[in-house]
């Protein structure tokens, strides 16, 4: 059989475990289903659905609910099938052979494995000692690597770090210098104090992207989208798939929008019960770093971390081993659950460290 190219073969994937557990805060999911009202409706939409048909190629209706969500152009949208199709498209267009993608670790593994399954080279800097964004690196590296994207996750996975108005707007203004794309991640930016998709113009070289997986509780539906300029949205759409967005998920997506307060509501529950849980983890022997994500990185300091995970694990409780990510050495991150999950795993932990 053929074999892949060279540069793939010895290739790790990205996979987090999915086993059978009580308490799973691994993922970063929304810990409850899609608001009542929601399954009811969109089963009545799909009943009405043209089989037969191809769907609609430039995904109109969804575009315009996403638009006017965050009060921009339906020209400006660019949705796929979640936010790592939107991320490997517009590597697909702007990377490649002889271009560079820039990452800062530790952050987002697909950033730097997009690119290097699709043959574009990365450049990556280091964070400061408190895992930081270091603009001083950010400068030598945009510098001397000249890259055709940046990458900054804001909040940062796994993190949970937000990068401030003045601190984009200055990576910015160094990647438009080497006539780059500055791509800010915010899967998580409803849990943020603040989002970077307000310097999004279309003479702004900036996307930022979303998705449903998160604060719309749609992990199933594998759904993401970005906002930029609109001549980057023509681009991408040259680029992706044709009929890349199915019937099914065109009419789930706008749905979900019809229930904004509802979302809402629950991201500032959620961001209540994160400082609940990190007020009990500084009870424990643990390092935390400040999040402004649905969910908290931490590291033991009495025991190893895969060692914490593994006794976790057996009290059936799931939480991701970022032990073997670039600085993260020990590192483990949960993701906030509902109160009893949380108590679940603060229970379990507390019995594992004490």
């Amino acid at each position: 059989m053929i074999a892949p190219r060279d540069d793939l073969a010895l290739m790790a994937g990205y996979h987090s475990p999915q086993v059978d557990v009580v308490v799973r805060l691994n993922t970063n999911e929304a810990p409850e289903p899609p608001p009542e009202g929601f399954a009811a409706a969109l089963a009545a939409e799909i009943a009405q659905v043209a089989w037969h048909r191809y769907p609609d190629r430039g995904y109109a209706e969804l575009r315009e609910a996403v638009a006017a969500h965050h009060d921009v152009a339906p020209g400006q949208v660019f949705v796929a099938n979640g936010s790592n199709e939107v991320l490997q498209t517009l590597t697909l267009a702007y990377g490649g052979a002889g271009r560079t993608v820039a990452v800062f670790e530790p952050t987002y593994a697909l950033h730097s494995h997009i690119a290097r399954i699709t043959g574009t080279a990365v450049t990556v800097g280091e964070r400061t000692e408190g895992l930081a964004l270091d603009l001083a690196e950010v400068r030598r590296v945009v510098a001397d690597a000249r890259p055709a994207i940046t990458y900054l996750c804001s909040p940062n996975n796994p993190t949970g770090m937000v990068e401030e108005e003045a601190t984009v707007r200055e990576v910015l203004d160094l990647v438009a210098a080497v006539d780059g794309l500055l791509v800010v991640d915010e899967a998580y930016g409803q849990f943020a104090s603040w989002s970077a998709l307000e310097l999004v113009g279309d003479d702004v070289p900036l996307v930022v992207t979303r998705t449903y997986s998160k604060t719309w509780s749609m992990a199933a539906a594998r759904l993401g989208y970005l906002v930029g300029p609109r001549l980057l949205v023509e681009q991408l759409d040259q680029v992706v798939l044709p009929y890349h967005l199915d019937a099914v998920k065109q009419v789930a997506g706008r749905l979900a929008l019809r229930f904004d307060d509802a979302m809402r509501t629950r991201v500032a529950s959620l961001v209540e019960e994160r400082g609940r849980l990190v007020a009990r983890l500084l009870d424990l022997p643990v390092e935390v770093w400040p999040s402004e994500a649905n969910f908290v990185l931490f590291r033991p300091t009495v025991r190893a971390g895969g060692d914490v995970w593994k006794q976790l694990l057996e009290r059936s409780v799931l939480v991701r081993d970022c032990s073997s990510w670039p600085r993260l050495d020990g590192c483990l991150r949960v993701t906030i659950g509902t109160p009893a999950e949380d108590d679940a795993f603060l229970d379990a932990l507390e019995e594992v460290l004490t």
